[in-house]
């Protein structure tokens, strides 16, 4: 669940949260009383806060690839998920190859890796902390949001696949008291999810900000109004669901700097990788060793 500790990212953060949501129904898609609707996503944050702290995607790690789209430019990069944290490997800028010198940079940076296991200490400790904030705000998604049923909906569940899935809306419960900073960002998002009730899956978010959100009174900084992100989720194989694509457009301040963020990013090309893999043999396979594609 991508996301690090300023207000921009803590933004991510939170939609994935919400869209790592399942829905614990087997049953045809009907129309759903409001009681029906609540106790749904009720039973949807249960399975995924239990599941979160159980496993994670740890049990199941994939390698893929993360294609993303800036204003600024356009990266392509190779990752693979192991016990000691995310690796990734630079493989394009503006979908050219790299040069010769970026290349050297990207082995570089990969030999310093390997050299000081500090630096992956360090960033699985940050994806650590990521899911000890996924948990804190599952433990608030039951009072603070307002959910409706919405209808079904056809959406895609998987390559070449489609459903018939179920729409919820959602909007800031105004009873809703955030404890903290991150949860704070709920009592100004509203938006849908659409819910496969077969495959217990969310596939799809589109959220979006009601209203400018402070931080810290404003002093901390503040997301504008009008900011939203769309994120889909599909089976990638294996009944291994990840985020495929997502879109964010925001815009802000933190600590009195500007922070605009325009991103689109398609994630392919999944493929499962030995659950006992460390960084090292990760950065092997990147490279092109044995077992790599």
């Amino acid at each position: 669940m991508p996301v690090k500790l300023d207000s921009m990212r803590n933004l991510i953060f939170l939609l994935t949260v919400i869209i790592g949501t399942g829905a614990a129904s087997g049953q045809p898609v009907k129309n759903l009383t409001p009681a029906e609707a609540l106790a749904l996503v009720g039973r949807a944050r249960a399975t995924e806060a239990r599941d979160a702290a159980q496993f994670g995607h740890l049990s199941h790690p994939m390698r893929y690839r993360q294609h993303k789209t800036s204003p600024r430019m356009t990266s392509t990069k190779e990752i693979i998920e192991t016990n000691d944290g995310d690796v990734a490997r630079l493989v394009a800028i503006n979908d050219q190859p790299l040069s010769t010198a970026d290349e050297q940079q990207e082995q570089a940076r990969l030999d310093a890796l390997l050299n000081n296991p500090m630096l992956q200490q360090h960033r699985k400790r940050s994806e650590d902390n990521d899911t000890e904030r996924v948990l804190k705000i599952l433990r608030v998604l039951p009072t603070a949001f307002l959910y409706q049923f919405a209808g079904p909906v056809t959406a895609s569940t998987g390559v070449g696949a489609s459903a018939t899935v179920v729409k919820f809306t959602f909007k800031p419960n105004p009873q809703f008291n955030p404890p903290d900073l991150e949860t704070g960002v709920l009592t100004a998002m509203a938006g849908e999810i659409w819910i496969d009730p077969v495959e217990e899956r969310v596939v799809r978010l589109a959220g979006s900000l009601q209203q400018d959100k402070e931080f810290g009174l404003g002093i901390l900084g503040q997301l504008d109004k009008g900011g939203w992100v769309e994120i889909d989720l599909s089976d990638v194989g294996g009944q291994q669901w990840r985020i495929v694509h997502l879109k964010l457009v925001m815009n802000g301040r933190v600590l009195f700097k500007t922070k605009n963020s325009n991103s689109e990013q398609q994630f392919t090309q999944f493929a499962p990788v030995p659950a006992n893999l460390n960084y090292r043999q990760a950065i092997q396979l990147l490279r092109g060793g044995s077992g790599g594609r």
